[in-house]
């Protein structure tokens, strides 16, 4: 699997680059800003962007959605209950002193055990495969009220969006956040995976399920 992380934006948000080697088809996840930093590592591969899949609406993440869709014609990925963050970009954008971006329709609303597929098998479903090329979507509430993660079975991947970080959690004090609602999303979505398996968070270093689940303070080593 073609594999890129480019944080982007005063925030730092990670964006994720996932690509198949064998028919260019790529996902991208959480393109927050500075698509031109985006763009150029599409480029170096030569890869097709198939899906955008938005872990949550805040803008730090979806900032730039509607420039990488216009720029490739990919479809849009979103929790349905992250919607209403969508179209109110303006207050967030008050709140955090940024400048307003524009918006872009979402293609497809997604939801728990829906899988998302790029490369030779292209489908947004919830009909079970099994390939590298495929993901399980998580709907792991608390950070926003249509949080996401996507957990790539065949190649022990997560990428967890704001709910799951190197020793810490996503913050749940902004709009639609709920601190019972995401511990429960991590017990019962996260902590049940492999010890192994790589997380890759919205923002800053990548960790392993079981570090965290022994040493993260919020998680009071759950299993």
């Amino acid at each position: 699997m073609i594999f890129e992380n480019i944080p982007v934006g005063p925030l730092q948000c990670n964006c994720y680059i996932l690509g198949c080697e064998n028919t260019r088809e790529a996902l991208v996840i959480d393109p927050g800003d500075e698509i031109e930093l985006i763009l150029p590592s599409l480029e170096k591969h030569q890869l097709n962007v198939r899906y955008i899949l938005s872990t949550h609406a805040h803008i730090d993440h979806v900032g730039d959605l509607e420039k990488l869709k216009d720029k490739t014609g990919a479809k849009t990925l979103l929790h349905e209950k992250d919607l209403y963050l969508y179209e109110n970009l303006p207050a967030q954008a008050d709140y955090l002193g940024l400048s307003v971006p524009t918006t872009t329709e979402i293609d497809h609303f997604i939801h728990q055990d829906d899988q998302i597929t790029f490369g030779d098998q292209s489908t947004v479903s919830n009909e079970k495969q099994t390939n590298p090329y495929c993901g399980n979507i998580l709907f792991t509430p608390g950070h926003t009220p249509g949080s996401l993660c996507i957990h790539f079975p065949e190649n022990g991947k997560l990428f967890a969006g704001d709910t799951l970080f190197q020793m810490s959690i996503g913050r749940t004090d902004l709009w639609g956040g709920s601190y019972n609602d995401i511990i429960q999303s991590i017990q019962n979505h996260l902590l049940v995976l492999e010890d192994d398996t790589i997380v890759y968070p919205g923002h800053g270093p990548p960790t392993t399920i079981g570090k965290e689940r022994q040493y993260n303070p919020f998680l009071n080593n759950r299993r």
